[in-house]
């Protein structure tokens, strides 16, 4: 299949205004392309010899480095065919996408606009930003959430930095329980308290089974060690949480 190169160019142009810049003499195909408040850049498209890519050739590939906004994004496009640990920017969650055509356009405007939100500026990100996924911890010695969830679907949690509405939270009960039993769907945040505290609100969406998101089957399958606070939802994991 013929490279994806000019769709991509063409897509970046269009959709951010953002004109490619090839900035070195010895590699006239490289092309950056940066943001235009701060610079910095989102994608840059190089043609490389298949030899430093890993491949047993000399053939140059065109290929695509972007920039995941986590380390269990990035963990988790490396096992997806056609991308790579990013070339020659290997620091900073870079990848690199093969335009071949193992990763479909489609994907490719998904990963663009990804790594576009991941370098945007604070003024920009808030912006666009898209609601994200988190996993929280909830010990059941401290809060019973299984017994209040029974009696509301609504329920009042300590402010989480970086939450927002519209985000979605799943729900890890600790031990003894050891699982994710609940997705829900945050509704309010910055809600002040009676001790002057920010919290925020959330709704139950829906209940899973205890022998099914377990700690060891996120471990094992996901690489989650622990949770111990709010983090990101690694993709794998998120497409199952969703699916079920």
């Amino acid at each position: 299949m013929e490279s994806l190169r000019n769709e991509v160019i063409n897509y970046i142009s269009e959709k951010y205004k953002a004109e490619a810049e090839y900035l070195w003499r010895r590699y006239p195909d490289y092309a950056v392309f940066r943001h235009q408040d701060n610079s910095k850049w989102f994608a840059v498209i190089m043609d490389v010899q298949g030899v430093k890519l890993g491949l047993n050739d000399s053939i140059k590939h065109d290929i695509l480095n972007l920039k995941a906004p986590d380390i269990f994004t990035f963990d988790d496009l490396l096992h997806r065919e056609g991308i790579i640990e990013g070339y020659h920017l290997r620091k900073g969650n870079w990848f690199s996408v093969f335009l071949d055509g193992r990763v479909s356009m489609d994907e490719l405007s998904s990963l663009i606009d990804m790594s576009y939100q991941v370098t945007a500026s604070k003024a920009k990100k808030d912006e666009f930003r898209v609601p994200k996924e988190w996993l929280i911890p909830a010990n059941p010695k401290y809060f019973d959430i299984i017994d209040a969830f029974r009696k509301c679907n609504t329920l009042t949690w300590h402010e989480i930095r970086g939450v927002r509405k519209g985000d979605t939270v799943f729900i890890y009960v600790t031990e003894p329980v050891g699982a994710i039993l609940f997705r829900c769907l945050v509704t309010e945040t910055d809600v002040p308290s009676d001790d002057g505290r920010k919290i925020i609100r959330f709704n139950l969406e829906r209940t899973y089974p205890e022998d099914k998101f377990t700690r060891s089957m996120m471990y094992e399958e996901h690489g989650i060690y622990s949770v111990r606070g709010a983090r990101g939802v690694p993709y794998s994991l998120s497409c199952l949480l969703n699916s079920e």
